[in-house]
């Protein structure tokens, strides 16, 4: 199929998608002037609209990059790649399709009653790192958005005993790729009827495991859903949380080193330590 944005009904929701990305590029540094970005595209909703909405923003900005689309086959029986590769092929994306063992390594490897998504997750980075520094990117582009920024803050709190989610940008652990997220500020919901609504061709992982993993996630998604009811903006706050951390009032130790102590400093101009902190 073919998808001109342009012609795209709902103006609305596509303005909201471009504002969210344009946003996140700017306040993170996302893109630059002569980038070339691996785009990550599984056949998700996901991946499709961030792919879609970099060839917008490439088309628009003021600053000159390339994006090259790359698909990992992690060789699952019946993951179509035919229908991702035409989607690709007819709206003129440069792209490479990367074949891999992954799921006869996961076979063999996976130690019993361990995460299948876990060991997947990290033969497929591992992949995709390869491919940009083939392909000569220097940042790979990744489909996680708002909910998932929210729902693994939560699950590192709840089950791992941590204070963290994911980065908007950062340099992967080859030392050469900087991994970027520029759907950060995108709602799931508005990815969902983009989706729906411009009838992109999205295909299932086919993973052994696919629609019943990850159950502690969805258990993160049904108390969003709940909080929301009362809390309308709980998931705004949740993601600026992120953004606006007071380290001094944390308990982790490596921190309070290089930090003054709290009992010899100023209290804040225009109130109480306890108000503003």
């Amino acid at each position: 199929m073919t998808l001109a944005l342009n012609e795209f009904e709902n103006k609305g929701l596509l303005r909201r998608l471009r504002h969210g990305v344009g946003r996140a590029v700017a306040d993170f540094g996302l893109i630059e002037e002569g980038d070339r970005v691996a785009v990550a595209v599984s056949g998700g909703k996901d991946s499709y609209t961030l792919l879609l909405l970099l060839e917008e923003l490439r088309r628009r900005a003021p600053v000159s990059f390339e994006i090259v689309a790359v698909n990992i086959d992690s060789g699952y029986p019946g993951y179509r790649t035919d229908v991702i590769e035409r989607f690709l092929r007819e709206n003129g994306f440069t792209y490479r399709m990367v074949p891999t063992e992954h799921y006869a390594l996961i076979q063999e490897k996976r130690r019993p009653g361990s995460s299948y998504c876990s060991i997947c997750a990290r033969f497929k980075r591992g992949a995709l790192y390869t491919a940009a520094q083939e392909l000569g990117c220097n940042k790979l582009a990744l489909g996680h958005h708002q909910d998932d920024f929210i729902e693994t803050l939560l699950l590192n709190q709840f089950f791992v005993g941590s204070l963290k989610s994911m980065a908007a940008s950062m340099l992967a652990d080859n030392g050469e790729t900087v991994v970027i997220r520029p759907l950060v500020y995108l709602p799931e919901e508005d990815i969902i009827r983009f989706s729906r609504e411009a009838a992109l061709p999205v295909v299932c992982c086919c993973c052994p495991v696919c629609g019943t993993a990850d159950l502690q996630r969805k258990r993160m998604k049904r108390l969003l859903k709940e909080l929301e009811k009362d809390i309308p903006h709980v998931k705004n706050s949740l993601l600026k949380a992120i953004s606006n951390v007071h380290p001094r009032h944390l308990l982790d130790r490596r921190l309070q080193v290089a930090l003054p102590d709290p009992c010899t400093s100023a209290p804040p101009l225009g109130g109480t330590d306890g108000q503003h902190g």
